[in-house]
């Protein structure tokens, strides 16, 4: 079983952990609508993806 030799400080452990946060999600404009959009993700409300049409536009 595998046992630590010596305690982690806390500041060793923060800096471990410092890539662990999640970044910002990034958005960019659709070029047709002009809303901003996920990139690589389908735009809901046209139902459309890389300028074809892939779903049935939502009905509000």
């Amino acid at each position: 079983m595998a046992v630590p030799k010596r305690k982690v400080s806390p500041s060793r452990r923060n800096m471990r952990r410092a890539h662990d946060a999640l970044g910002a999600n990034s958005y960019v404009e659709d070029k047709d609508t002009g809303e901003l959009k996920r990139p690589h993700h389908i735009d809901l409300k046209t139902g459309t993806y890389r300028g074809r049409q892939v779903i049935t536009p939502k009905e509000d």
